[in-house]
């Protein structure tokens, strides 16, 4: 069975996101979407808020579980038996960065790390921009799935 997980903070999930893990079901048995979670990080969004927006968005996908995780992602990986981390790609400084991460993850475990190029009309989405268009008061429902949807 091929397994991977696909971790991230998901503060909140994006067209970008949605686009990765959809296409990543084709390559996969399953996806585990991991939502990891720092205690030094400050959140948009609760935790319960993100994982509603990810059950929604993935409802009608058998496919795709959710969880929620501390640690490494390859411990994670370990416990649940995926063999695959799934990793979107938006542009060069996330390829550098990313890499630098499957290296590591590479040499610790036996963990492969399998990265999709984001499609060129989601590529330049990043939770950080959706966070800031949010904070003043623009079209966020541009860049997110149905599912995110907050009050102005």
């Amino acid at each position: 069975m091929r397994k991977a997980i696909f971790p991230g903070s998901f503060d909140p999930i994006t067209l970008g996101h949605e686009d990765i893990i959809r296409r990543g079901i084709t390559l996969f048995d399953e996806i585990v979407i991991a939502i990891g979670v720092n205690a030094e990080k400050k959140y948009m969004f609760s935790l319960e808020e993100r994982q509603r927006f990810l059950q929604e968005t993935f409802k009608d996908e058998p496919k795709i579980s959710i969880i929620v995780y501390e640690g490494l992602t390859i411990d994670l990986c370990k416990k649940i038996k995926a063999n695959f981390i799934l990793r979107g790609l938006r542009n060069p400084a996330d390829f550098e960065f990313e890499k630098a991460i499957a290296h590591t993850n590479r040499r610790m475990s036996k963990i492969e790390t399998v990265f999709l190029l984001t499609a060129a009309k989601t590529s330049f989405i990043s939770s950080s921009i959706v966070r800031d268009v949010l904070r003043n008061g623009g079209e966020y429902e541009l860049l997110v799935p149905d599912s995110v949807r907050v009050k102005k």
